[in-house]
């Protein structure tokens, strides 16, 4: 592995304030996803970020101002890298930060002969949340999670849902559609399960594997740009980001503040990982 610092590469490393690696990983993956949308837009958190991947270009910088402006001040607390890519996002411009913005269609469809009634409802997401436990094979696959999210769901028997047409309880089958694919799609492994005996969150940690190509439904393909990696336990542990630049196409490891060109270049094929945590795709053209 080839350990490269500040200008070696397009972007450098963020300095670890505290337990901060968690923040620091997610904003190396929004300056590959977003630095040229930040600039056009002039929100507090716009400027703050600008500002940041400004110094990223040139040395490792402190996160400080960010830190403030999340309202983080206990940075020696682990937390969670998934929550904070929403809190950052959430407080960005629509405009800058629309590229991450999907939106999906639930129609949930009353199956009373008399009735047929279908009542869609659209909601947007950050992230599709990935549930580890949905795969049947001993590894986890990425493309059989996906195709699990957007499985129909019915409801018969004691899970009858209220048909308001019908004034009842009735028989229905919800389906999930894709009505805005974003032009960066990111995905959460949810790794992290409660234990009902223990009372408790236990960390999965099956292996996944990762496709270098994604399609979600409606006809959109994505390639995998990043992913961020997590070792340790829920109140524990330590992020890592491997990342694509898309400037020169090769795989770079982000690690706080150092930044190592990897020699032998990741994700050529779909990819086992052990630790992966969160997926970043482009969409793909």
């Amino acid at each position: 592995m080839d350990f490269l610092r500040y200008n070696d590469v397009n972007a450098g490393g963020l300095l670890n304030q505290g337990d901060t690696c968690y923040l620091n990983n997610v904003k190396q993956e929004l300056f590959q996803g977003f630095r040229e949308a930040v600039e056009r837009h002039n929100t507090c958190m716009d400027r703050h970020l600008k500002d940041l991947f400004d110094e990223l270009q040139r040395r490792t910088p402190s996160t400080n101002t960010i830190l403030n402006k999340l309202g983080i001040d206990r940075v020696w607390e682990q937390q969670d890298a998934a929550e904070f890519y929403v809190k950052i996002l959430s407080q960005t411009s629509e405009a800058a930060s629309q590229i991450f913005h999907g939106a999906l269609t639930h129609t949930t469809i009353c199956h009373n002969p008399q009735c047929g009634a279908q009542k869609p409802a659209d909601s947007r997401f950050w992230h599709l949340p990935l549930s580890l436990n949905d795969s049947h094979s001993e590894e986890y696959q990425v493309v059989d999670g996906i195709r699990e999210f957007f499985r129909d769901s019915h409801f018969s028997g004691l899970d009858q849902m209220y048909c308001e047409e019908c004034d009842d309880k009735v028989d229905a089958t919800v389906t999930c559609e894709v009505k805005h694919h974003p032009e960066v799609l990111v995905l959460l492994l949810k790794r992290f399960d409660f234990d009902y005996r223990y009372m408790r969150y236990v960390k999965n940690n099956r292996a996944v594997i990762v496709p270098v190509t994604l399609n979600l439904p409606e006809n959109q393909t994505y390639e995998l740009y990043a992913v961020v990696d997590h070792a340790g336990d829920l109140r524990g542990g330590h992020y890592a980001a491997t990342i694509k630049s898309q400037d020169d196409d090769r795989w770079y490891n982000f690690n706080d503040g150092i930044v190592s060109l990897l020699s032998y270049q990741p994700f050529q094929v779909d990819h086992i990982e052990r630790r992966v945590f969160i997926c970043w795709f482009l969409t793909h053209t």
